[in-house]
């Protein structure tokens, strides 16, 4: 009941960031740029020499301003990302065969985790559908003291069984898993492929 409760509270304080998000960039955003814009005119109209350095702190103090503005908005709706929702609608999604989900995260998961995770998953369950004839897939995303954790396997058998364990050490390793590569190494963490009875990815992402 606890946690029903605070989930309901921490899904709530999500949908408040993103409608805040979006009355500062309908309101306040907009009347900046009209600032801006009325700025910009009066500077090109403006023959009074004293005048010119008023105006240009001026248009240089409003485009800080939106600059600030969007920072603003892009981070209370990025915050606003839920990962475990967002995972679930692309299992939802996903018809291709079943999805096992397991999911243990603290609520607060930085951003660039939450994406990247969210990315590498959307790219393995569509491998699955393009290299496998998997009739389940075991999706588990966690967390300890010092690391993500994110565990996609499957139990397919159309992979050949002399795949090397880590497939990006082959001669022609899928673009697929070489973005999910890429992706992990851009976190410090690391990523390993297996492909013994079906195929697994493991991997580990250091909290900074």
């Amino acid at each position: 009941m606890r946690d029903k409760q605070d989930y309901e509270i921490y899904a709530a304080t999500l949908k408040e960031r993103n409608r805040i998000a979006r009355e500062i960039h309908d309101n306040v955003g907009h009347l900046l740029s009209r600032a801006i814009l009325i700025t910009g005119a009066m500077r090109m109209t403006n023959h009074i020499s004293n005048l010119r350095e008023p105006f240009d702190s001026l248009d240089s103090s409003l485009g800080e301003a939106m600059d600030s503005i969007r920072k603003s908005v892009y981070d209370l709706h990025d915050d606003a990302v839920d990962l475990e929702k967002t995972l679930e609608e692309l299992i939802t999604n996903f018809t291709f065969c079943s999805v096992d989900f397991s999911y243990h995260m603290a609520k607060t998961i930085p951003r660039d985790v939450k994406y990247n995770v969210i990315a590498i998953v959307k790219e393995a369950l569509n491998n699955t559908i393009k290299h496998s004839d998997a009739t389940l897939v075991r999706l588990t995303v966690s967390e300890s003291e010092a690391l993500y954790q994110v565990i996609i396997e499957d139990n397919g058998t159309r992979l050949s069984p002399d795949m090397p364990t880590n497939p990006l050490n082959s001669d022609t390793p899928g673009i697929g898993l070489i973005n999910m590569a890429e992706r992990v190494k851009k976190l410090k963490g690391s990523i390993t492929f297996y492909s013994q009875n079906g195929f697994r990815i493991y991997i580990k992402i250091p909290k900074h």
